[in-house]
């Protein structure tokens, strides 16, 4: 239905061998549940892959000289699973015996990748309804400006036809129930999610509820949702749907739809419904957990975040010290004013490590980037420019968060020589001590050292405020 890319001539001899390799007699007859997965990787990023299921690492799989990896697993439970090549990850599910090797190139990471193999069928399918998806995100705003009976006509009329590609594949592939799960849901979340999205995006526009203009029966669909189904707690269409769901019924709750910014009343509100929602306890700590680092993400919540991680405290379980909203909550109460920063390990581009706290005597600037995003190094390199022509005397510290060949690679490229370019050499250090939740993330020090604004944004048109 959709277009693929062509392997690689060294793909195909890849996968030539792989045939070889998986094809080759073995004792008993394959009851067990031993299957294989390899491919190979245009333009890497670093030198291996995440090899995950439900978030959590099972694997860490090297790539070659040649930039291929391959693994066999004694024992692969069916199900679904992940591949992560930082930044990027996508999907991947086995059903017993598969032996799949997937071919991606990091320039176009979603749109390159093309499985083979035992199994191919299915996860090529899946990877064709997920490019479809995310084309409808990216392009349907417009659908959201239609009054209702021209929106339902148009995305029901969407559904409808994949409703129809999907069961033309399943009864021909005839592929098993817990791949139909999460195809299935793919497909029911993103319908859902606009539909979820739809009486949000209109009440903004008029400034009031539009609960009137909508048929009473408008959100049955939800009865039907199983929000406490523990396999679709980390599944990303699911994550996205209750996301929107839990933003839609808060927004609801006010007399008038803010435009467009979250109030933390209305996060907090959040953090309540989905407590009355999911009832299943871990269900429910993972998407508290969802809520609170979407909360979190944006400096100025983390810098007013007492009240949110208190409500959030008294209704998650889940208070193990590696809860990643813990580690931000603490965290962030270690970046306040006057506070000396924490100390990571950084290095510079010769390996050698380097201790900031005791070479700063002036302002200083500590801003982060990374290869993933090259686009933003001369718009940073510019703003530096302009900021020493105001402000004077200001030392600028970049810190990449990139694996180290990368790091190096760019920075021959690109001729970063506006600021200290170090390295953080242990990236979830990095974002233990400091807070890290994002790229644009910027903090401030003292002439002394010590902190004078914890999270900031360079990029800010009033960014200059920090250094006065």
């Amino acid at each position: 239905m959709y277009g693929k890319n062509t392997m690689t001539n060294n793909f195909k001899k890849l996968l030539l061998l792989f045939t070889i390799i998986v094809s080759l007699p073995s004792c008993g007859n394959r009851n067990n549940y031993e299957a294989y997965f390899g491919g190979e990787i245009t333009s890497p990023k670093s030198d291996h892959i995440y090899f995950c299921r439900d978030n959590k690492v099972i694997d860490t799989i090297k790539l070659d000289d040649n930039n291929r990896f391959f693994v066999k697993f004694d024992s692969l439970t069916p199900g679904m699973y992940s591949f992560k090549h930082e930044p990027y990850y996508q999907y991947v599910y086995f059903d017993k015996n598969d032996s799949l090797m997937v071919n991606i190139d990091t320039r176009h990471f979603d749109e390159s990748i093309v499985f083979s193999g035992k199994g191919n069928e299915k996860n090529n399918f899946m990877m064709e309804l997920y490019l479809a998806n995310e084309k409808d995100r990216n392009s349907c705003l417009s659908v959201f400006n239609y009054d209702y009976d021209k929106f339902t006509k148009c995305i029901d009329s969407t559904y409808q036809k994949r409703i129809s590609y999907y069961e033309e594949e399943k009864s021909r592939l005839d592929w098993s129930n817990g791949f139909d799960f999460y195809v299935k849901a793919r497909l029911d979340f993103n319908y859902y999610s606009k539909k979820e999205y739809y009486p949000y995006a209109c009440a903004l526009k008029t400034g009031k509820k539009i609960n009137s203009l909508i048929p009473e029966n408008y959100y049955d669909y939800r009865e039907e949702i199983e929000f406490n189904n523990p396999k679709l707690t980390n599944y990303t269409p699911f994550v996205r749907y209750f996301t929107v769901m839990l933003n839609n019924m808060a927004k609801s709750k006010n007399e008038t739809y803010k435009i467009p910014e979250d109030t933390l009343e209305e996060n907090i509100t959040k953090l309540n419904l989905a407590d009355s929602i999911f009832i299943n306890e871990g269900v429910k700590n993972q998407v508290l957990n969802t809520l609170a680092f979407n909360y979190l993400l944006e400096d100025r919540n983390i810098v007013n975040h007492e009240e949110f991680l208190e409500c959030f405290n008294e209704l998650s379980t889940d208070d193990d010290d590696s809860n990643e909203i813990v580690r931000i909550g603490q965290a962030a109460g270690e970046l306040s004013e006057g506070k000396k920063l924490p100390e990571i390990e950084l290095v510079d581009s010769y390996d050698n490590p380097i201790d900031i706290s005791n070479g700063i005597n002036e302002k200083t600037v500590i801003f982060f980037w990374t290869s993933c995003s090259k686009s933003r190094l001369k718009v940073i390199d510019e703003k530096i420019e302009l900021l020493r022509q105001k402000y004077g005397e200001v030392d600028f510290i970049a810190i990449n968060v990139d694996e180290d060949k990368e790091w190096k690679k760019t920075m021959k490229e690109y001729h970063l020589e506006n600021a200290c370019q170090l390295r953080a050499s242990n990236f979830k250090v990095l974002k233990d001590k400091w807070a890290f939740t994002k790229i644009n993330r910027t903090i401030v020090l003292n002439p002394d050292g010590t902190i004078k604004r914890g999270f900031a944004n360079l990029m800010d048109s009033n960014f200059g405020q920090h250094l006065n």
